[in-house]
């Protein structure tokens, strides 16, 4: 394979003597991986040298080149350090063993076990993630190599395994894509993200792809007008600039139909599949090119962001405005400089530039100041499912920036309430927070923070203990792990006896909501993986363990509906596998109403097939005809399922109002309601609601329960009397 690409990539930026350091890595890695082949069948040399050209492309230093075609050198073909070191020097052999370590690092976030003695376990996937988070944290060339490995193996993964594809493509999904976003490196992070979407949903991605192109020459008629007016606009005024427009990548685009699907629109509705970027030569004209934009075109106030001013913490700099082109149709305009055009493409690796004997450079020293902080935090924090989930949530979630009331500048995961910025300032000032300001005025703890925001918090001068409800994920007063950890730190130091009395009631008062047996329990305690009971309740008491995720947990024990954010569509597949036969018609018992993650089982009627129902209803338990039960299962499905819940509250003006409006707010579609008056002046509520399966029951019973005047809220039909099997079955 030739290195003249690599090279010729390389002669752009780097002087003689540093392309001769790469022109002898690749000659050593040649001979090293002389006779391999990849499971594609090319050359094994094709991988460390496309891996190389990526980050030429990025313009990194000559020993990251150079440590980017030695990367498998050492795990592949038996060359040792010490070789390395000998013909390449201490810095590069460093790089190396650092990418090797991180090449046998295996994430597995798409299905996490964490059963105890499992390969796959949370404990071996926080420890790996840690090192390479570590590893990161040291010399950041080593993650500029391994997303570089990463991209390529993506773009040769039809070589693999359907299975292989999954884990790999979603591993890329939830790790290395948000990781290159953190780092600002949009042109590695779109093609993570693109690649990982085509092997994750296949049909999804050709379907949209085609969509996407059926529309092209429309909007490159319409980028080519706009273009054409704001060029004239600005020979007008005098003002050089570069127009160009930049198409949304696919899974951009897939995440926008999502939420506009979630509005009721659909794809002929989405506009803004384009935007335009303008490229100036300083600042000052950044914003003489925003005025022009504005007096042309009529500006949202709502989606305006100045990352000039306030940069992100990413380095990225640039102004969003969205303009209404020919009356209706928005468009998004970004501008900026040329250098601020280059961070965005390649982010801190613009920084990253070595000179023997020079210090690394301050702005990517700061660009990963969370990185440092991250692995501080991995100290602190108990358990490795907590140390994962703080790094999907608090690092590679979208940012908002906020302000101190000295101007200090935090940045916070989107979703963020004062509380989580409290305990972002200092544990003990989230442990005192009473109430918060922001921007001079007062506003609830589970208000979410927005860019921009002044957050001021009111503290009390006496100690305080949390509120536990703080860890009640219904009522969002927190949404970053890092002040859930402390919080359950807390109440974890707090008495256990009184721990587990309170676990023991909210363990009641779930399974009375969703309509589990109490028998069920050792079942939960067992898949926690907890030894006894008092152990289960001493960590719901604590926050440990959540009623949501034991929701979760039971939806995913059996294959259920996928849980979506749109309305789903209802298809006519069974949502039923029946044992041991093929095609069999299902329906779904009215008499105790099963949704996905409840233990079932089938009724096999004499004339309307398969009767479902959950192993617990009363028809089942007293039918004498054993002979005519069959085992089923939960299949996948996109089909909702419709469950009575009941309410019990104090009358009052706006009690119906309120509960539809927490429904509505969790996306779920609610088919019937009757309200009953009582002369207590209590009301008894029946709602009827599409459900897709127990977590978002779970979810939703606990935020109508949240609702002013609420007594109780259970699913309906627990103790009901036994109605009967019809005679014709």
């Amino acid at each position: 394979m030739p290195i003249s690409e690599l090279l010729e990539k390389a002669r752009v930026y780097l002087p003689a003597e540093k392309i001769d350091i790469v022109r002898r890595a690749y000659d050593f890695a040649l001979q090293a991986h002389a006779g391999q082949l990849r499971k594609s069948g090319e050359a094994y040399i094709e991988h460390p040298l496309r891996v190389s050209i990526i980050l030429a492309e990025l313009q990194l230093d000559a020993f990251t080149l150079a440590a980017a075609l030695l990367h498998d050198v050492e795990e592949n073909c038996g060359v040792t350090s010490q070789e390395l070191t000998e013909k390449f020097g201490a810095e590069i052999t460093k790089l190396v063993d650092a990418a090797t370590k991180l090449g046998k690092l295996t994430l597995n976030t798409a299905k996490e076990d964490t059963r105890k003695g499992s390969a796959l376990s949370g404990a071996s996937q926080a420890e790996n993630l840690r090192k390479m988070l570590v590893a990161m944290a040291e010399d950041l060339r080593v993650v500029f190599i391994k997303l570089a490995d990463r991209l390529h193996n993506m773009l040769t993964l039809s070589a693999l395994n359907h299975e292989q594809q999954q884990r790999i493509s979603r591993e890329t999904l939830d790790i290395y894509a948000p990781l290159a976003h953190r780092l600002g490196i949009w042109e590695i992070k779109w093609q993570l993200e693109d690649l990982a979407f085509r092997y994750l949903d296949p049909e999804r991605y050709r379907e949209l792809a085609s969509r996407v192109a059926g529309k092209r020459a429309d909007r490159e008629n319409f980028i080519e007008k706009v273009t054409r007016q704001l060029a004239e606009e600005f020979k007008k005024n005098g003002l050089r600039a570069e127009i160009s427009g930049r198409a949304k990548h696919l899974y951009s685009i897939n995440q926008k139909i999502s939420k506009y699907e979630a509005m009721g629109k659909d794809f002929d509705d989405i506009r803004d599949l384009l935007a335009l970027r303008v490229i100036v030569d300083n600042v000052t004209e950044c914003y003489t090119a925003l005025g022009i934009v504005h007096t042309l075109w009529h500006p949202l106030p709502e989606h305006f962001d100045d990352y000039i001013a306030n940069p992100k913490m990413n380095g990225y700099q640039s102004l969003h405005t969205t303009v209404m082109c020919e009356g209706t149709t928005p468009l998004e305009v970004q501008i900026r400089t040329r250098e601020m055009h280059r961070i965005a493409e390649y982010g801190v690796a613009v920084h990253w530039r070595y000179k023997e004997g020079a210090a690394k450079n301050n702005n990517t020293e700061d660009g990963i100041g969370w990185l440092r902080q991250l692995v501080d935090w991995h100290r602190e924090l108990s358990g490795a499912e907590e140390f994962l989930e703080s790094v999907r949530t608090d690092v590679f979630a979208d940012q908002v920036f906020v302000y101190t009331p000295k101007g200090d500048v935090r940045d916070l995961p989107k979703g963020a309430t004062p509380l989580d910025f409290a305990y972002r300032i200092h544990t003990d000032l989230g442990m005192r927070c009473i109430g918060a300001k922001v921007n001079g005025r007062l506003v609830p703890l589970n208000y979410q923070l927005a860019n921009g925001d002044i957050v001021e918090i009111l503290a009390s001068k006496t100690p305080r203990a949390p509120s536990r409800d703080w860890l009640n994920p219904n009522l969002g007063f927190v949404n970053t792990t890092h002040a859930r950890t402390k919080i359950r730190q807390w109440f974890t130091r707090q008495e256990k006896t009184e721990n587990i009395e309170r676990g023991r009631e909210m363990l009641d008062k779930f399974m009375r909501h969703i309509g589990l047996k109490f028998t069920e329990r050792t079942r939960l305690q067992e898949l926690f993986n907890y030894e006894t009971l008092d152990e289960f309740y001493a960590a719901l008491g604590y926050g440990g363990v959540t009623t949501q995720q034991i929701a979760a947990r039971l939806s995913a024990e059996e294959p259920a509906a996928k849980v979506m954010d749109t309305a789903p569509v209802k298809k006519t597949q069974s949502p039923i596998r029946v044992m041991g036969a093929g095609d069999v018609l299902t329906s779904l018992a009215q008499c105790c109403n099963p949704v996905p993650g409840d233990p079932i089982i089938g009724f096999v009627t004499r004339t309307r097939g398969v009767s479902i129902h959950r192993k617990d209803c009363p028809n089942i338990l007293n039918e004498e005809e054993k002979d005519r039960l069959i085992e089923v299962q939960w299949g996948h499905t996109d089909k909702t399922f419709q469950i009575t819940v009941d309410v019990e509250a104090w009358d009052r003006v706006g009690l119906a109002r309120d509960i539809t409006a927490v429904v509505a707010a969790e996306k779920v579609n609610i088919t019937a309601m009757t309200v009953n008056n009582r002369p207590d002046q209590k009301t008894a509520i029946s709602v009827t609601l599409d459900i897709e399966d127990l977590a978002q029951l779970s979810r939703v019973l606990g935020k109508v329960e949240g609702v002013r005047g609420v007594i109780s809220v259970a699913r309906a039909g627990e103790g009901a009397a036994i109605k009967p099997l019809p005679s014709n079955n």
